[in-house]
């Protein structure tokens, strides 16, 4: 159970406390991390992983700065959901992503590559670029995820993410502060959590406007071989056996839970639908696989398969049946991208 808001804000002074502390023992905590790197598989991969938890700890301490002083600006609260502060919390978040993926591309050698003939419809320009979007991505990791939300709000794009993502992550200061002054949903553990999520993305997804992306992530939680096991059980206890069968011959990927889906498609039939696969970073969903597997001088893989909004099925077992359809496709993308044949995999 997460800790009340109010106690949660408490640890905006503490990184304050916690980044000045760093700065004072900068040198000894080089030195340690360059003595452990000498013992360690990897280049430098202590002093990198102090590198970078600097950077990441004065970009918390920077983003609750300028939160603070967007909420003064804001008549201290009172024109929090306005435009105007929706559209500077917005800039602030994008500004904080790029400096981090910039960082952290620099420091672990990390190579983004957009694979196959595959169509952005986030570049400029092209029919369909600046609708609504509903954005469906494979669940890997918190690294792939940052990712995937710096591609949609990157100078380039400069798309508006609504994101359905688990309520523990607030436990995490910038994004508890931002996203929860902004159009997003948590989504909470325990009974009943499913239908007041379905409620919260019916919300989201029905005043999108051009320029936003809501962003769900069908399968709930990260890929491991027991959630996989534990989710066609589920599929075999509900006598969903044709889905049952399906979710079997995916190998890299859990199946998809339909109904966050459905309901954002029944809200946003105006919408776009963009499926998205990525893969490089899914086995860092700890800091201790950060620390067992750092990733350096590696290429990350993305794939977008865009769906006009009068392509998208409207029934709800035609939705569901063309949801688990993409999601076979991004699990053999994902297999032909491990292969060393990225292109292969189409559309459904």
């Amino acid at each position: 159970m997460l800790p009340p808001r109010r106690v949660r804000r408490l640890t905006g002074p503490l990184l304050l406390g916690v980044l000045l502390g760093s700065v004072v023992l900068l040198p000894a905590l080089v030195l340690v991390a360059a003595v452990a790197s000498a013992f360690l598989p990897g280049r430098w991969r202590a002093l990198r992983l102090l590198c970078f938890a600097l950077v990441y700890l004065a970009l918390e301490v920077a983003g609750q700065v300028a939160a603070a002083v967007l909420w003064v600006l804001g008549g201290f609260g009172r024109r929090a959901d306005g435009p105007t502060s929706r559209a500077a919390h917005y800039t602030v978040l994008r500004l904080l992503l790029d400096v981090l993926m910039r960082v952290a591309q620099r420091l672990f050698a990390l190579r983004l590559v957009t694979d196959g003939a595959s169509w952005s419809p986030l570049d400029d320009g092209l029919p369909g670029s600046t609708n609504a979007m509903v954005v469906l991505s494979r669940h890997a990791g918190p690294g792939d995820s940052l990712l995937l939300v710096h591609t949609l709000m990157s100078r380039d794009h400069l798309r508006r993410p609504r994101i359905v993502l688990k309520d523990v992550l607030q436990l995490d200061p910038l994004i508890d502060v931002y996203l929860n002054r902004l159009p997003n949903h948590f989504v909470a553990a325990g009974p009943g959590a499913g239908r007041s999520s379905v409620a919260a993305i019916t919300d989201l997804a029905s005043d999108l406007g051009e320029e936003d992306a809501l962003l769900i992530f069908p399968e709930g939680a990260n890929f491991t071989a027991r959630r996989r096991v534990r989710a066609i059980q589920r599929l075999r206890e509900r006598g969903l056996l044709g889905a049952m069968r399906r979710a079997q011959a995916m190998r890299h990927v859990l199946p998809p839970r339909p109904a966050g889906v459905t309901a954002a498609l029944r809200a946003a039939p105006h919408a776009d639908v963009v499926f998205v696969a990525h893969t490089g970073l899914e086995h860092l969903s700890t800091v201790r696989d950060v620390w067992r597997a750092l990733p350096m001088d590696k290429t990350l893989h993305l794939r977008w398969w865009f769906v006009p909004a009068a392509e998208v099925p409207r029934g709800e077992a035609e939705q569901t049946d063309w949801l688990y359809g993409w999601w076979a496709t991004i699990d053999d993308w994902i297999e032909a991208t491990r292969a060393g044949d990225p292109a292969r995999p189409g559309s459904p």
